[in-house]
């Protein structure tokens, strides 16, 4: 094969597909987390009151007591809740959301605090 004809190699196509990505305003994930970290901590929410409710309002009711736990103890207003915890919550349906979800709490510089699973 002539140098003209011949395909381009792994590195060369992911640098293309993050220019393309830039190019429409996305960010990728980790440009997202490069935010100045004031406090992280690391928390295991227990959330058996959701299971008191009825079986149709459960998983609702367990994103409240995980909104309601993350504002107690980072005294904050409105935390942010990433789509990794509460796909964690609705993964096995409305009916039977986890007993519990261990959880990583960021505060950035600007207050605001993002809920992120624990790896």
């Amino acid at each position: 094969m002539s140098e003209k004809t011949k395909e381009p190699s792994k590195g060369e196509s992911e640098k293309e597909e993050k220019e393309e990505s830039a190019e429409k305003g996305r960010k990728e994930p980790e440009e997202r987390e490069e935010k100045e970290i004031v406090e992280e901590r690391f928390y295991k929410i227990p959330l058996r009151q959701a299971w008191i409710s009825p079986v149709k309002k459960r998983a609702p009711r367990a994103m409240r007591v995980l909104r309601g736990f993350v504002r107690r103890h980072m005294k904050v207003e409105d935390p942010v809740i990433s789509t990794d915890v509460s796909e964690r919550v609705w993964r096995r349906g409305i009916e039977k959301p986890p007993r519990s979800v261990r959880v990583r709490v960021v505060k950035d510089k600007e207050g605001i605090v993002t809920v992120y699973l624990a790896d």
